[in-house]
């Protein structure tokens, strides 16, 4: 598969600590890549150095060949880069479909507002939200405005796509719906890096996953590969019969 994004030994720090270190790994087009590791480990700080909310102090990104080290968050949205956040921030006093228009009007196709209402409105209908595109986002359940947030980033039409713990908050009926959005956003054709805590939704999500410990990368491969190595399971998982049970052999 074609390289979509490169990271080359970034680097950011925050007075004395160091949230990412020298930490390079390629993203394949059309793959869903996991992003785990513990509290602190520095997953949303590299999604902040990737989508420019935070330039690197060493190391450089790379995204559909062009250098974006450095550029401002509303240029990469333009290159074909969108994210979700993990606290969720919709605009709360307009309307499901107004959100998604926003997304739509400053994403990679800079489309018009008659083309960015379509947009909007296809990308709710991705997520299960076409009932309610006149609801306010400040109506909207926490399950809803989590579907919100995802369509207004899926809005933009992005090439490759950052979702930070989509999945945190919402009960078991709710996360299986997510994770079917998901794989039905990866099949249009969007590349998918996410961070998750739900080890379970994310081994079966995830074609390759990489583990971060304080800044580093701990590990890389695939689902099963990750769920057995030892450091990962004394750093992240901590429970060996947990490991087992996540790639099978138990």
């Amino acid at each position: 598969m074609t390289a979509l994004l490169e990271a080359d030994r970034l680097s950011k720090s925050f007075g004395g600590v160091q949230a990412v270190h020298a930490l390079s790994f390629t993203v394949r087009e059309g793959e869903i890549l996991g992003l785990i590791g513990p509290n602190g480990a520095g997953k949303s700080t590299l999604f902040n150095l990737i989508n420019g909310v935070f330039a690197p102090e060493g190391g450089r990104i790379m995204f559909c060949g062009i250098d974006i080290t450095g550029e401002a968050p509303y240029r990469i949205a333009r290159r074909g880069l969108s994210r979700t956040h993990q606290i969720v921030q919709p605009l709360a006093n307009m309307t499901v479909l107004e959100n998604c228009t926003v997304g739509a009007c400053f994403g990679r196709e800079n489309l018009g507002l008659a083309r960015a209402r379509e947009a909007a409105r296809e990308a709710a209908a991705i997520v299960g939200l076409e009932d309610r595109l006149i609801m306010f986002a400040s109506q909207l359940t926490i399950a809803g405005k989590k579907r919100l947030e995802l369509a207004r980033a899926l809005s933009a039409q992005p090439k490759l796509l950052l979702l930070d713990e989509v999945l945190a908050g919402l009960n078991p009926t709710e996360i299986e719906h997510m994770i079917g959005v998901i794989r039905r956003i990866c099949e249009r054709g969007v590349t998918i890096v996410m961070i998750e805590h739900l080890m379970h939704a994310i081994m079966s999500l995830s074609d390759r996953i990489i583990v971060l410990n304080s800044g580093e990368k701990l590990a890389e491969g695939s689902p099963a590969a990750v769920a057995s190595d030892p450091q990962v399971i004394e750093a992240y998982l901590g429970d060996p019969a947990l490991a087992a049970k996540l790639h099978g052999t138990d």
